[in-house]
């Protein structure tokens, strides 16, 4: 009997080490080795093999039945139809459903809704005649069946299984033949051919590969629920996220309803496109106008507000930037921002500082994103930094204006995409005056577009009276 050994395998790259190290030479991330039981039969123990079918015996040469290289021109891009979801915000995402073979690996914090948004697609599914494998690894039958009851009618397409083994697997899989295979969660998979306990690297990464292997050849959609760390980052081999074939993150605040579904990756579409869901107690509701969602107890005529038009894919949002300042009792004036990256508020501060005639930097700065929602991009710089001004001069913004460009260091401001689509969607809500950089207000030809050529201006144009009317 042959000795077992160890390896040593990073979480970050997967890559694999003989003796434990403090940094990994594959990536260079420190205290990320792991140790990993390797079986002494070799590699033929852990190569890709499909559930429903044997695998090639180890060194045998591939026979005649193979398949043929032919050109990509005769390929037929229509022949896997997309399959959909059920969920039309969950499509947008995905780039119009799941792709049959496809991998999608769902991740998102605890208690966030990543398992009552699996339910609602696994029973939209099943009500379209196509059946659904549900395996569940973290509740019984009977904790899923009255989660599924608070949710809705349970189509008799839904198959359930609680199983955690993913051998297990094979003779429901076959026997089902599902449109769609749905696993919660991958993290307490196991598989014989891995010699570690369930969750380890090696069993995620290996498990994972088994299930993938055995969608694509099979043609069935793979949905795989990952958990996060505790920096927000989805927890196992960093392997499992080149494995799949879409990466989508559920965000939310737990203090708020609105639930919001990104793609980091996708292979068969956008990576631009957001999804947005309110929480309520039938499970998850899409939000077909999210604009007016997040300015429903918006409150007019308060000093350190602002609305901002963004952009998500190819969809405007108008969301509202709170700020509020306060004089800095004692040491070193604060800086708390919820919803905004903390250093690019800095960066406002001190260009307002250096390029207008306000004070800001002796004042503790709180700024807010409402709804829970995080904005990255820098055509919110204007809005912020009215809000901050609106605040210190304690001169609200009039409540028909919204405000959208990037500042530059210099305090100029810097035409941002797609500007006609997020002064079309302020013009729809009745927003009558919207602020833009100078150079984008004559390309557009509007008369809602008002054309700022740098900081200065914008505070000067918030604090001449005529322009509150």
């Amino acid at each position: 009997m042959a000795k077992a050994r160890s390896v040593y395998c990073c979480t970050e790259c997967g890559t694999q080490h003989a003796q434990l190290l403090g940094r990994c030479t594959g990536c260079g991330s420190w205290e990320s080795l792991v140790e990993e039981p390797v079986a002494g039969t070799g590699a033929a123990e852990t190569a890709p093999g499909n559930l429903l079918g044997e695998r090639p015996a180890p060194g045998a040469s591939v026979g005649a039945g193979s398949k043929a290289a032919i050109p990509l021109q005769a390929v037929d891009a229509d022949a896997a139809p997309r399959v959909p979801s059920g969920i039309p915000e969950l499509d947008r995402v995905l780039g119009g459903g799941l792709v049959p073979g496809s991998v999608v690996l769902l991740g998102g914090e605890p208690g966030i809704g990543k398992s009552t948004l699996c339910l609602q697609l696994a029973s939209a599914i099943a009500a379209s005649g196509d059946p659904l494998l549900y395996v569940t690894g973290e509740e019984s039958l009977e904790q899923v069946r009255l989660r599924a009851g608070r949710l809705g009618d349970v189509p008799a397409g839904l198959l359930a299984l609680a199983e955690t083994r993913v051998e297990s697997l094979a003779g429901p899989w076959r026997e089902a033949a599902p449109r769609a295979v749905l696993i919660d969660s991958i993290q307490t998979m196991h598989t014989d051919r891995i010699e570690s306990a369930p969750g380890s690297v090696a069993q995620v990464r290996e498990s994972a590969a088994l299930l993938s292997a055995t969608a694509k050849a099979n043609g069935t959609a793979l949905i795989l629920v990952g958990h996060v760390t505790k920096e927000g980052t989805l927890a196992g081999p960093r392997v499992l996220e080149h494995l799949v074939d879409v990466v989508l993150t559920f965000e939310g605040d737990r203090g708020h309803p609105f639930r919001m579904l990104r793609a980091s990756k996708n292979r068969y579409g956008s990576t631009q496109e957001v999804g947005v869901f309110t929480m309520g107690e039938k499970g998850l509701i899409a939000v077909e106008n999210p604009s007016e969602l997040f300015l429903a107890e918006r409150r007019v005529g308060a000093p350190g507000s602002c609305i901002v038009p963004t952009m998500e894919g190819s969809r405007p949002m108008l969301l509202e930037v709170q700020a509020l300042l306060a004089p800095a009792g004692y040491g070193t004036a604060r800086r708390t921002c919820l919803g905004i990256d903390d250093q690019r508020v800095a960066l406002l501060l001190a260009v307002l500082d250096r390029r207008s005639n306000v004070d800001l930097l002796s004042q503790d700065v709180y700024v807010n994103v409402t709804g829970g929602v995080r904005v990255s991009e820098p055509a919110s710089d204007l809005a912020v930094a009215l809000a901050m001004v609106s605040s210190r001069l304690d001169i609200p913004v009039p409540g028909d204006v919204a405000a959208c460009g990037e500042i530059g260091l210099g305090g100029e401001l810097r035409r941002v995409g797609r500007i006609e689509h997020r002064i079309r969607e302020a013009e729809r809500l009745g927003f009558r005056r919207v602020l833009v950089p100078a150079g984008a207000a004559g390309m557009i030809g509007s008369a809602t577009a008002i054309g700022i050529d740098n900081v200065a201006e914008a505070v000067e144009w918030l604090s001449t009276p005529g322009n509150a009317v």
